[in-house]
């Protein structure tokens, strides 16, 4: 590096330090004048991060946001660079953890931290990919990054709010699209795994901003003119490891299908085990089950007879009875091959996902597989779910989903946010995954008609259930 350039970069960011030092005695005023932009932040954040994590809020100003996270993660650390920002912090909340470091130059050898947050930084930062990689030292394999900062279309109406005293004057910072940002998290080991936009409409004025910011924001064109821009990204994956596998088979009525089952559902990592929930079939599926499992001693098979109604009770049943790290779901009509399953076991242990969708839409099915309604229905949910979810969720019908357990008990865990409303099961966990910011992906699979036994699925009962959950997750994870 030439040493007019190394000259260039300390003075940038003493000039930054000493504007926020100046300002720090007016920072709490100017929050206060602005309260409705601080206040969704606030609560986004709070939304984003499940409560109990352990979280780092890097440049944390006089720490209002870290101690509003607090409230539900006490494991919290706010740090800036500015000594005069913490010393104002520090005497609103002196029972909170908030230090002065530079967080390009985060030091070596410190704790990770379950999520990273990002406010409104990276367009003060000299080097944002130096930042970004330091994070990597904080950061563990399931740590979550969330980084929100303003739309760069906004500047020329951010700079007229300056001039015009109606925002926070700030020094002059830089101004990144979309795209820089993925691609810095990419350079730096990191991968985005949702993006969106929030605020139409900055200033609370009644009836039209929540129109503005909790509907039209959220609608494909408009919310790419929002004024915050936010980014989830998870640490890529470094290396392959070994796990130990759950297959869990839902069965009703599914007699002609299990010995099947056990005999094409291949060995996977360190140990497989085969866990069938029988759900109060009319035809012998139990004694079948029953007389499987003796006669198959060498393989690893737990049976268990449904005492509730469902799918999603069945679900629910079988992962609490699972010992695996990975647990995937199979449906008993083997119409997504056993054969497959390796390939979500490869996906997973790569860390190229922490939850997988199988998508039949990608492959020429078999004759009879799915009926034509059922594709178009399979291709609107489709839309709708990607659209809910902001990650690409191509067939949300296929009942093959793979997760960690240790994954699945956080969803568990977090599931009174949404309530006891799925009888499928696959919605659940759909949901509870985004909700958890996981890395969703789709794995293509060929789709077959089932040589045994009859649909246990109901086209237009069960396609207005869906179309209520959508509904349903609109209010509880889109517009918010």
């Amino acid at each position: 590096m030439c040493p007019w350039r190394l000259t260039a970069k300390v003075m940038n960011k003493d000039r930054i330090k000493d504007f926020f030092n100046g300002i720090a005695p007016e920072r709490d005023a100017w929050r206060k004048l602005n309260s409705y932009y601080h206040d969704d932040i606030k609560g986004f954040l709070r939304f984003l991060i499940p409560a109990g994590c352990s979280v780092l809020d890097v440049g944390c100003a006089t720490g209002e946001t870290t101690a509003w996270l607090a409230k539900d993660n006490p494991d919290i650390r706010g740090i800036d660079f500015s000594p005069a920002m913490i010393a104002e912090g520090l005497r609103k909340y002196p029972g909170l953890d908030l230090k002065v470091e530079d967080a390009e130059t985060l030091p070596l050898g410190e704790r990770s931290y379950d999520y990273i947050v990002i406010s409104d930084l990276v367009g003060y930062l000299d080097d944002v990919q130096i930042f970004l990689s330091s994070l990597r030292e904080r950061s563990h394999p399931k740590t979550k990054l969330v980084i929100t900062t303003y739309n760069y279309l906004w500047e020329p109406l951010l700079v007229l709010a300056e001039r015009f005293k109606l925002k926070m004057p700030n020094p002059m910072q830089n101004w990144l699209s979309d795209s820089d940002i993925e691609n810095l998290l990419y350079l730096a080991g990191f991968e985005v795994v949702k993006s969106g936009g929030r605020l139409l409409l900055p200033k609370n004025i009644p009836v039209l901003a929540p129109i503005c910011n909790r509907y039209l924001a959220k609608l494909p064109f408009l919310r790419g003119l929002c004024l915050t821009k936010y980014f989830i990204a998870r640490p890529r994956p470094a290396a392959k490891i070994s796990a130990s596998v759950s297959v869990l088979i839902p069965a009703r009525n599914e007699k002609g299908n299990i010995e099947s089952a056990v005999k094409r559902v291949p060995k996977m990592g360190s140990h497989t085990e085969i866990i069938f929930v029988e759900g109060n079939s009319t035809d012998d599926t139990w004694s079948e089950i029953e007389r499987v499992k003796a006669a198959y001693p060498q393989m690893d098979i737990k049976i268990i007879k449904q005492d509730g109604k469902g799918k999603g009770d069945a679900v629910r049943k079988g992962f609490d009875a699972a010992s695996g790290d990975i647990l995937m779901i199979l449906d008993a009509d083997l119409t997504v091959r056993p054969e497959d399953l390796p390939r979500f076991y490869e996906a997973m242990v790569s860390g190229s996902a922490e939850f997988i969708n199988g998508c039949r839409l990608v492959y020429q099915m078999e004759d009879q597989a799915m009926r034509l309604l059922n594709v178009f229905g399979n291709k609107f949910f489709s839309l709708m779910f990607s659209w809910l979810l902001e990650q690409r969720i191509k067939d949300t019908l296929c009942g093959t989903k793979v997760l960690w357990r240790s994954d699945y008990e956080r969803i568990k865990a977090n599931r009174k946010f949404f309530g006891d409303f799925d009888p499928f099961g696959d919605f659940d966990l759909l949901f509870g995954a985004s909700k958890l910011n996981l890395k969703i992906i789709d794995l293509p699979i060929r789709y077959q008609a089932r040589v045994y036994g009859e649909t246990n699925i109901s086209r237009f009962k069960h396609g207005w259930l869906l179309l209520r959950m959508c509904f349903f997750a609109m209010k509880k994870i889109k517009f918010i």
